[in-house]
């Protein structure tokens, strides 16, 4: 779609206003012809010569006043005089109605490039906005648009002004078409020294809208990035890149400034200049028709000096239509359909799972990569059962998670829901069964009640009041200034991540989906706040087909089925103890994460600098130590239960403490026979009745 096209098929969405406003300033020019036309009669029957010049006047002029012709003498000028008050009334009311219709269709038009916009933003598919700046898109919707209606009102202004012209026009030619004919090659010359102006207002109308993008762009990212800012004492430097962009910006502006401002008196001193240069030339012609031509004259030039405003007019409206044209070009850009991905809809209505998900040959590289990050994953998740997705960094999970909501589709293969292909389901029904929780929780800055609803607004409040509980967020909701009605700022700044992310959990709750993504939704808390989040999660994924991301294996010991991802391939399948067992991939993984977990935790007891030799042999002495530390443990938690009064609370302890412990040895022994294994004696000195103690 061309800027040309978008201007007319912008006006064209209301033709009812751009007709009447077309009217209404049709009406308007002629009313201004005739007040103009009849203003020299008056005169002249003023002056006392109406009837001495009465039979030189132009033939049309003649006509207008042989209407007063029966009129008593003494009544003649009155009536005259008050025709012209009654025209330049009407002349009046329709410029009047012609500036309300015109507003209104420039208001109209600025709403419907903004629906039309956002309606456009929210419909893309995602990948778009991996390669486009947030900031840019909230200039377009904001200055952008302004300017452009700017553009299309000037666009029919420029139309009201030529017609208004043009009955001018038809009144100069009617009058001396001689004259008309030295004025059109007069005044034709000073339109063209306007083009001059005019491309140079299409310039600085570019560069102006460089900057505004620029300037927005920057401002959104220092404003979502303040932490950074103020953490890295960058407020000085941030504030003279924009300085500099605000005073560019001024630049620019002025030197706009000084083109408008120029047209105006460039047009005056231009129009008299034409005005002079017609008459002499008219003396010249009409040398031999000196009484003829002076009547003529006067009438002609009258007429002309009532023309010349609009000529400016049109002028200076060109201008600010070249100024604002470079915007027109970035909406008719945003707009742009045919150079966007969409992604497509599909017709199916979503139903609830009875059999599964199906991960078929799934291969995928994102939109301008070659790279695949995904080769041939097939994986098959049962409804009602937990699969969990663990790897590297880089591994292909969280790109999994982007395909199973069709954030992406994936370059080959096929997810299938039951047996269908997710690409033939109504995108719109399928989302509201889908829950995500992620790291990065994003909440609105909005009360807590509207975070929780955002998934489901029509939740009543005993629903809504069960979600917080469940997980485990209604007592600090209820411990907020406000309870539900606190407002947690801008991306719920004003809560802690655990806070945020039962939040999170809540909301999914409420919406109560039938298949939930967890992606790496603990693995950025403390070991408090991951607790109750993973406690809230296995409430949430209980009984619901459930894709989980995760970086803290941990947290997917329980899960059904556990698949490991080297470089987009899935290497291992299982559950928690069958991958131990089988010492590949997911026991090594297992193993790092533990001593790390020891190095972290260690209070400089040396058992770290035991588990970690070089040499194997010393694995067998370390895993000894790491079993005496683990029942001294266990039995100081023994003495521990001792001093808690509440007996639930007292059991729970326990448990949880003991079922990490066992866990722990599990992953010793595994440690124990990797690679290669340990000497027999070490063996038996490492061999320890833990067990039975635990």
């Amino acid at each position: 779609m061309s800027s040309t096209r978008l201007l007319f098929q912008s006006v064209l969405r209301y033709p009812v206003l751009l007709f009447f406003t077309i009217l209404l300033g049709f009406s308007g020019a002629l009313f201004n012809g005739v007040s103009t036309l009849l203003i020299l009669p008056i005169l002249l029957e003023l002056l006392g010569q109406s009837a001495e010049y009465a039979d030189s006047l132009p033939p049309i002029l003649q006509q207008f006043i042989s209407v007063f012709d029966g009129l008593p003498e003494n009544a003649r000028l009155p009536a005259m005089a008050a025709s012209v008050v009654a025209v330049i009334v009407l002349k009046s009311l329709s410029a009047y109605a012609s500036a309300l219709t015109a507003g209104t269709l420039n208001r109209k038009l600025a709403m419907s490039l903004r629906r039309e916009g956002l309606r456009l933003l929210l419909d893309v598919d995602l990948g778009y906005f991996a390669r486009t700046k947030i900031g840019d898109l909230i200039n377009q919707l904001n200055v952008e648009v302004n300017r452009t209606t700017i553009a299309i009102r000037n666009l029919v202004r420029i139309v009201v002004v030529l017609i208004t012209i043009g009955v001018f026009l038809i009144l100069l030619i009617l009058t001396s078409w001689q004259l008309t004919l030295i004025s059109t090659v007069t005044l034709g010359s000073v339109t063209l020294l306007n083009q001059f102006v005019v491309k140079r207002s299409k310039v600085l109308g570019k560069e102006l809208s460089k900057i505004s993008k620029a300037y927005s762009s920057r401002i959104f990212e220092v404003l979502s990035g303040i932490r950074l800012v103020k953490a890295t004492a960058n407020e000085e430097r941030e504030y003279q890149y924009l300085d500099e962009i605000i005073v560019e910006r001024e630049s620019a502006e002025f030197n706009s400034q000084l083109i408008f401002a120029g047209i105006a008196p460039f047009n005056e001193i231009i129009n008299i200049l034409a005005l002079m240069l017609i008459a002499v030339l008219g003396r010249l012609a009409f040398s031999n028709q000196l009484e003829l031509f002076s009547s003529s004259l006067l009438t002609y030039l009258v007429i002309l000096f009532r023309t010349l405003p609009y000529i400016g007019q049109l002028n200076s409206q060109r201008s600010t239509l070249a100024n604002t044209s470079a915007s027109v070009d970035v909406i008719t850009q945003l707009l742009r359909r045919e150079d966007k991905p969409f992604m497509p809809r599909g017709a199916q209505p979503y139903r609830p799972l009875k059999k599964g998900i199906h991960f078929n040959q799934i291969r995928f590289s994102y939109p301008g990569h070659d790279q695949e990050v995904l080769q041939g994953i097939d994986l098959f998740l049962p409804k009602g059962q937990t699969l969990a997705l663990v790897g590297s960094s880089g591994a292909g999970k969280s790109t999994i998670a982007d395909l199973l909501p069709r954030f992406y589709d994936p370059t080959g293969g096929t997810i299938e829901l039951d047996g269908v292909d997710l690409k033939q389901i109504d995108l719109h029904s399928y989302r509201t069964n889908l829950g995500i929780v992620s790291q990065e929780t994003f909440l609105f800055n909005a009360s807590v009640r509207d975070n929780l609803l955002y998934g489901r607004p029509d939740a009543t409040e005993a629903e809504l009041m069960e979600a917080a509980k469940q997980a485990n967020a209604y007592e600090f909701i209820e411990n907020l200034p406000q309870g539900f009605d606190t407002m947690i700022g801008d991306r719920g700044v004003l809560l802690s991540g655990g806070q945020r992310q039962r939040l999170a959990i809540a909301r999914a709750l409420l919406q109560d989906p039938d298949i939930l993504i967890l992606d790496e939704a603990t693995s950025a808390l403390d070991t408090v706040s991951e607790r109750l989040v993973q406690n809230a999660i296995d409430d949430l994924s209980r009984n619901r087909t459930t894709l989980v991301i995760a970086h803290r294996l941990s947290t997917v010991h329980e899960a059904d089925q556990i698949a490991v991802l080297e470089r987009g391939k899935v290497v291992e399948v299982g559950t928690h103890t069958e991958l131990l067992e089988k010492r590949g991939a997911y026991a090594k993984l297992h193993a790092m994460q533990l001593t790390k977990s020891l190095r972290d935790n260690s209070n400089g007891s040396g058992l770290v600098s035991n588990i970690l030799p070089v040499y194997r042999k010393a694995i067998g002495k370390s895993s000894y130590e790491l079993r005496s530390q683990l029942n001294s443990m266990i039995g100081l938690l023994a003495l521990i239960q001792d001093e808690v009064d509440d007996p639930y609370e007292q059991t729970e302890l326990m448990s949880y403490a003991q079922s990490i412990a066992i866990d722990l040895l599990s992953v010793v022994e595994n440690l124990e026979s990797i690679g290669t294994p340990v000497n027999k004696s070490s063996q038996t000195e490492a061999s320890s009745p833990v067990a039975s103690t635990s």
